[in-house]
């Protein structure tokens, strides 16, 4: 399968974790700007836009900084992401 439709299908992936497990912290603190990066990389790739414009490295990084659930299945969607957009790249 071509990386880009696997990028896209796993930012959908973590875009329908948030708003439905998460709809409240979507709002605010570090849910949010994650979930504004996924929505803005979606919208690039959809519209086949320049693909170095997507800023979804560190997500996981910001997440573990600011949690202690390590487990959180989120965590394992967010890697996933951002090793298919780092093969994608590079």
């Amino acid at each position: 399968m071509d990386k880009k439709v696997q990028l896209t299908s796993q930012v959908k992936t973590v875009i329908n974790i948030l708003e439905n497990e998460y709809p409240n912290e979507i709002k605010k603190d570090i849910f949010q700007l994650i979930y504004k990066r996924y929505k803005n990389a979606l919208e690039i790739l959809k519209n086949n836009k320049d693909l170095n414009r997507i800023n979804i490295v560190g997500g996981v990084r910001a997440y573990m900084d600011s949690f202690d659930d390590y487990q959180n299945p989120l965590l394992k969607e967010l890697h996933r992401a951002e090793n298919l957009f780092k093969e994608l790249l590079y």
